[in-house]
């Protein structure tokens, strides 16, 4: 297990607590939109992964279970003796998925949003870090962006502004530490413990997203024991294209538990 490090925290709003946690190269503001709606009648409490944003860095290799463990203690924390409502988004969801595999008591549910369990080609990863390692992560920006986003959606005021914030958030990431989190992301493997997740789960799956296309929800749902897939029309940031109804999605789920 590696070290525990310090996170950086954001804390909102009050009501039954909720979890935010963002994909690989955002950090925490990849929830504003969300976190502005949930904020009205929940406490949301949204944080920086390690190697991202204002928490601290870790160029030492890990694995997603080592995400699951910051969020952990970042739980125990900040909602002791309480249980948490956890979205995770991309890399977020990859984590929930460790989580709930893992501490189940808690959660009072969780939703998994544009995400993984497993990538059976690895090569797009390693071309990625490969490209990180010689160049910066500036060199991937642009691209990973691209997938991001819907073109429609960019080529509004508010996309055009909401792509140059993920842009400019992703520039500013450690390069080493991307590369430790690339490494991380690629190696998941959550085909087996899937099955044994106990929590309510919702998968939510973008429509538009080239990143994780469908099939990936799609699998992720199968395999967890009474999940929830829905979809949103959006690229692979759907939180971020459209909170509102992201936000819409979270708030039914709930009200159905």
């Amino acid at each position: 297990m590696s070290n525990k490090i310090e996170l950086n925290v954001l804390r909102e709003g009050q009501g039954p607590i909720v979890v935010l946690s963002h994909a690989l190269g955002c950090d925490l503001h990849m929830w504003d939109g969300v976190a502005a709606l949930l904020a009205r009648a929940h406490t949301v409490i949204r944080y920086d992964h390690r190697n991202h944003g204002g928490s601290a860095k870790s160029t030492e290799a890990f694995g997603i279970e080592t995400l699951a463990d910051d969020v952990i203690g970042l739980i125990e924390r900040e909602a002791p003796g309480e249980t948490v409502h956890f979205v995770g988004l991309s890399m977020g969801g990859m984590t929930a998925q460790a989580l709930a595999a893992r501490r189940p008591d808690l959660l009072r549910s969780v939703t998994i949003a544009n995400s993984s369990a497993f990538y059976p080609d690895q090569s797009p990863w390693r071309a990625r870090v490969e490209m990180v390692a010689q160049q910066g992560v500036a060199a991937i920006a642009p691209g990973a962006v691209s997938r991001w986003l819907t073109p429609e959606w960019v080529s509004t005021f508010e996309g055009e502004a909401a792509a140059k914030a993920l842009q400019d958030t992703l520039e500013k990431t450690d390069a080493n530490g991307y590369i430790a989190s690339c490494n991380a992301v690629a190696a998941i493997d959550f085909r087996q413990s899937n099955h044994r997740i106990a929590v309510p789960t919702l998968v939510i799956g973008g429509l538009q997203d080239e990143a994780t296309p469908m099939p990936m929800s799609k699998e992720m749902a199968d395999a967890i024991p009474g999940a929830r897939l829905l979809t949103i029309n959006a690229a692979h940031l759907s939180a971020v294209e459209r909170p509102a109804d992201f936000t819409n999605l979270l708030i039914d789920f709930w009200r159905s538990l």
